[in-house]
């Protein structure tokens, strides 16, 4: 199956739509549909993510730096700054 037969699926993140086109999404690349300009090399900004309406065995949990979730038509991320000032 090539990349543009993949099914886009919409996901939201802090109440914004966004279609992504892979099964699965990292810390990452949450961080940065909500602050575009994230970077992960610097420590001054760290975000507390969580998520609801995901997959199966697991419809809600707290994504953390380095990991990744799959994704799921209508999944609702949540992305809260707890970095220091």
């Amino acid at each position: 199956m090539s990349s543009k037969d993949k099914k886009l699926v919409t996901i939201i993140v802090e109440g914004t739509p966004h279609e992504w086109p892979k099964e699965d999404i990292s810390y990452a690349e949450v961080v940065t549909l909500e602050v575009p300009n994230y970077n992960p090399q610097n420590p001054q900004a760290t975000y507390s993510i969580t998520y609801v309406r995901g997959q199966g065995h697991k419809p809600e949990g707290i994504l953390t730096p380095g990991s990744s979730v799959k994704v799921k038509e209508g999944m609702v991320f949540n992305v809260t700054e707890t970095g220091q000032s």
